[in-house]
């Protein structure tokens, strides 16, 4: 996707949060809602919310590490400027959830400085074995966020959709996003890394793990 072209699917996807109303003198709940859909604190299955929130806040935050650690190794390499460009895009998801987790409230996993240290040594790491390493591991990590972002999807649906409209269609493209990334890596020989399979499984599991940690502590 060339710079236009992001420019405008963020417009057109920007997800728009009204105003924080203030807390009365008498205790009066605050209001947090989407400007088009009516998405409410009251009116919204709270529990589901948070966890969605909190887990995809991690997940970015991690993925984010990762790039980190892939442009300390290869930055100054002929690949840098496509892990730049799949890091700026995760940026992005990481300022959008961040958003989201004020405006509703939810708590961080307390496993953010785990995820921190982790992230970043997953990403040299992979990138230590080369272009082929990190490339493999950036396939393997966006093929499990898409898979988790469309069980995400299936949850929200599953509730009633049009309440959860702009949510749904945060979710929507930053999973399109991921499987760009996928398919980046890819394109740029994953598969030739060392022992690519059992790599691949490997980070695969750890990402397992680390979401059902996440939604949860």
């Amino acid at each position: 996707m060339n710079c236009s072209r992001a420019v405008a699917a963020c417009c057109l996807w920007r997800l728009r949060t009204g105003r924080l109303q203030p807390l009365s003198a008498y205790g009066r709940r605050i209001s947090v809602r989407f400007c088009s859909s009516g998405m409410t604190l009251d009116n919204i299955n709270r529990e589901a919310v948070d966890r969605i929130i909190r887990v995809d806040h991690a997940g970015e935050y991690g993925a984010n590490r990762i790039y980190a650690g892939q442009m300390a190794v290869l930055g100054r390499t002929s690949v840098g400027p496509v892990i730049q460009k799949m890091w700026d895009q995760e940026k992005d998801h990481l300022k959008k959830f961040s958003e989201l987790m004020v405006a509703f409230r939810v708590r961080p996993t307390i496993l953010m400085p785990f995820w921190n240290v982790v992230g970043f040594a997953l990403g040299a790491g992979t990138a230590l074995l080369g272009k082929e390493g990190a490339m493999a591991c950036t396939v393997a990590v966006e093929e499990s966020i898409a898979h988790h972002y469309n069980n995400q999807i299936r949850t929200l649906m599953e509730k009633e959709p049009e309440k959860y409209e702009e949510l749904l269609q945060v979710i929507r493209k930053f999973r399109d996003e991921e499987l760009e990334h996928h398919d980046i890596g890819l394109e740029h020989d994953a598969e030739l890394a060392p022992a690519y399979t059992v790599l691949k499984s490997i980070i695969q599991a750890g990402c397992r793990v680390a979401i059902y940690l996440s939604e949860r502590l």
